[in-house]
């Protein structure tokens, strides 16, 4: 089976691979073509490099972008990419976005015959490497059925939130918000242990090892221990924006949730104090700040960036 794949970026690229690995054939697309080009190096009989979006489509094919926000994810799944998909055409959508975006792109893709499948990731690209993400999806059932063996060789699980088109969206971001809390009340701990005499690492050790053990508190841990945040797996960047669309959805749902509106504050502030590029667990940083603690970490410039 060839498989149509746009956006090669640090999520995208070991997905792709995995793909092949798994004995998929592409079509990709990448914006910078380099990075497709990287992708189908050492397996150029097996992957074609398009030119265009609309090169990847094929007709009553399956197509699956990865891409980092909503006007990405519209913009290429335009007119002419529907229209070369055609009628049993799948749309496999894996970005964070709205799950209205999902709903009106499920309406545009149903008026030219394409079947749309919202089915976002959890997973750095470390994770994603690995094949150990976690795949939320939701939409028509035939059409999960028929992307189910692709979505296999991407993740160690999938998990199905029903046909309505938005459905796996909110849960995507349901769970990128209890991240990013969860990397907050981590900070805001290991502020006062510090402030108290008690360093971070025997602080956050404890409780990784005991009351809190499991796989996020003890992987964002260390990278609150070490400050590590230069080694970008997600950017601050990207992470306010979903917690922007997270925001969007508790208002528009009438939900009132004030530890969102915190953890949305402290990405905000990160990207206004050009921060924007360190990864995301950087969130720590402004409770550390808070609590007159310089957990350094260089700036841009002083990396020369």
């Amino acid at each position: 089976m060839t498989v149509g794949f746009i956006g090669l970026g640090n999520l995208g690229r070991p997905m792709a691979i995995n793909l092949l690995n798994a004995g998929f054939d592409l079509r990709v697309y990448n914006r910078t073509a380099e990075k497709a080009h990287a992708v189908a190096a050492g397996a150029a009989d097996r992957v074609v490099v398009a030119q265009s979006p609309v090169g990847v489509a094929m007709p009553g094919g399956i197509l699956l972008t990865v891409l980092s926000d909503d006007q990405a994810v519209t913009s290429v799944a335009d007119d002419a990419v529907l229209a070369a998909l055609g009628p049993g055409g799948v749309h496999v959508s894996m970005s964070t976005i709205l799950p209205a975006t999902s709903q009106r792109l499920a309406q545009t893709h149903a008026a030219h015959g394409v079947t749309y499948v919202a089915a976002p990731v959890f997973g750095r690209p470390e994770a994603a490497a690995a094949r150990k993400a976690w795949i939320c999806t939701s939409g028509p059932e035939d059409a999960k059925a028929r992307v189910r063996p692709i979505l296999d060789a991407l993740g160690q699980g999938i998990f199905d939130f029903g046909t309505s088109p938005g459905a796996a969206n909110v849960v995507k971001l349901s769970g990128n918000f209890l991240l990013a809390a969860a990397i907050e009340g981590m900070a805001e701990a290991a502020a006062l242990g510090e402030k108290n005499g008690i360093p971070r690492d025997a602080l956050l050790g404890f409780l990784t090892n005991t009351l809190f053990n499991c796989q996020i508190y003890n992987g964002y841990s260390q990278r609150l221990i070490a400050a590590d945040f230069d080694k970008v797996g997600f950017t601050n960047e990207l992470a306010l924006k979903d917690m922007r669309l997270a925001s969007e959805v508790a208002l528009a749902s009438a939900t009132a949730m004030p530890m969102l509106d915190l953890v949305r504050r402290r990405y905000l502030a990160a990207v206004a104090n050009d921060r924007g590029w360190l990864d995301a667990s950087g969130l720590a940083l402004g409770a550390a700040e808070d609590a007159g603690l310089r957990w350094f970490r260089p700036s841009r410039e002083e990396e020369g960036r």
